[in-house]
């Protein structure tokens, strides 16, 4: 079940982030892959600030780190295709 909970939360970050950073449509097997990279780079990156969002497992606070980590991507990616 928790395979299932980590695609949907993966396709609502990666839709989120694409609205978000303007210019990356993806469909929906994109938008999952870049949420659940997202959540990678937010689940590394955050603890080492020592921000923390929601509760444990609270799927809330996954969407929200989710996408956070997938903007970032998003952006990191639009900086290596410009240059």
């Amino acid at each position: 079940m928790s395979i299932v909970v980590a695609l949907i939360v993966g396709a609502i970050a990666g839709w989120l982030a694409g609205l978000l950073v303007k210019g990356h449509g993806q469909g929906v097997v994109l938008n999952i892959v870049v949420g659940i990279l997202g959540a990678v780079i937010a689940a590394f990156l955050f603890p080492m600030t020592g921000l923390v969002i929601g509760g444990t497992g609270s799927v809330i606070g996954a969407i929200i780190y989710a996408t956070i980590g997938a903007v970032i991507l998003l952006l990191v990616l639009r900086l290596v295709n410009r240059a």
